[in-house]
């Protein structure tokens, strides 16, 4: 039997019981979970198993591919990079990438790319999973494409394209591409176990994904020329890709990074508490600022559903709160990972919660297990707050 490791403040044992529930239900298989609260953490637990067939248990230093919560990471990246004069959001991306600004596209801003608002949401013709891959080329294709819509004037999520093109930027604007940049510049100054794609000496410690069910999308009754099929179907995704050696040798920032809760809270909790973690200033509260500046609030044209973006991540209230109730509404930002990965920043509360798991859930921003225990945390939160 696979228990629960790691540490819990009493206030918060209803969260360690129901991450026990799950694990012992068969909801959950392995997973990691991390509550900060002001540059402390109060949360710390992981359990489960490492795999399908539970040869051995997840473990402290278990990672996992965390699909488009790395996109969360590339994005700090580029605040980081803005931080130190390196770059500027509001910057036209041509202005590194001159190739960029072919067909209509000298206009699209660096903080386009980074709210999902540049139009560039995926590749004209096909490709496939092994082919985006081939990251050089694979970027260099997307340079050349017309926008799908005009850039700025909504939001399109850019699944898999985003980490091309942010790694592009960074790899331009700093001279580092963009898994050494974090490398270098986040993960390693912080001691935080996340890296885009994942180093082979790693691979023993990588605990491999169990697909999702099918995606509710039915692309073949749906208009081919449409964002949402253009985006998710070309190519079309597997989640077993993961596990591929030429997957975990890419750097592709929107959807391979290998981490766990604490790897990807480590760095996330700068957003809540000011820019710095433990003595290590990555932001300024200026450049925090920027992510709230709102880009888009409105339908997204890929995923269909009302969301609002500022810089860099979703954030709450506005149109978010019709399809992610249950997300906090005050200044928050937030993403996740394909099967229900999430990251939840309560600047309000100064919370940073975490949540990375191994089995694959429906959904694109979170499932039901990270839905409950985001529920839950904050149901807590609030009482506290009340008492």
């Amino acid at each position: 039997m696979a228990t629960v490791q790691g540490h819990c403040d009493p206030q918060f044992e209803p969260v360690k019981q129901l991450f026990a529930e799950k694990i012992a239900n068969g909801e959950e298989l392995g997973a990691s979970l991390v509550l900060n609260i002001g540059g402390k953490d109060v949360v710390d637990i992981w359990g489960g198993y490492f795999d399908e067939a539970k040869t051995k248990p997840w473990e402290s230093d278990t990672i996992t591919n965390v699909w488009s919560s790395t996109k969360t990471i590339a994005t700090f990246a580029c605040l980081v990079a803005h931080e130190r004069g390196l770059l500027n959001v509001d910057d036209p991306v041509a202005k590194y990438w001159p190739e960029f600004g072919a067909k209509g596209k000298e206009g699209v801003l660096v903080r386009h790319l980074m709210s999902h608002t540049a139009g560039v949401a995926g590749w004209d013709d096909k490709i496939t999973a092994e082919e985006i891959c081939d990251v050089p080329m694979a970027t260099a294709r997307l340079a050349e494409q017309a926008p799908w819509w005009e850039p700025g004037t909504a939001s399109g999520y850019h699944s898999v394209s985003m980490g091309h093109l942010l790694g592009e930027v960074i790899r331009r604007a700093t001279g580092k591409p963009m898994k050494q940049f974090v490398a270098e510049e986040i993960a390693g100054p912080l001691g935080a176990d996340m890296q885009i794609g994942a180093a082979e000496k790693d691979w023993p410690r990588v605990s491999p994904v169990t697909p999702p069910p099918p995606m509710a999308f039915d692309f073949a009754k749906m208009d081919p020329n449409s964002p949402t099929v253009k985006a998710f179907s070309n190519p079309p995704m597997d989640a077993r890709v993961a596990m591929e050696p030429y997957w975990r040798r890419a750097d592709m920032a929107a959807v391979n990074g290998h981490a766990n809760a604490r790897a990807l809270n480590r760095i996330l909790r700068a957003i809540p508490n000011g820019g710095t973690v433990d003595g290590v200033k990555l932001l300024s509260p200026e450049t925090i600022e920027l992510i709230f500046r709102e880009q888009a609030n409105g339908t997204d044209l890929v995923i269909g559903m009302p969301l609002r973006f500022g810089i860099g991540y979703g954030l709450g209230g506005g149109c978010t709160a019709q399809t992610v109730p249950w997300l906090p509404t005050e200044k928050m930002c937030f993403w996740g990972g394909w099967g229900g990965s999430l990251e939840i920043m309560d600047c309000h509360r100064n919370v940073t919660f975490t949540y990375v798991m191994n089995k694959m859930g429906e959904g694109i921003l979170g499932n039901g297990r990270s839905k409950e225990f985001a529920e839950l945390v904050w149901k807590i939160l609030k009482e506290q707050e009340e008492a």
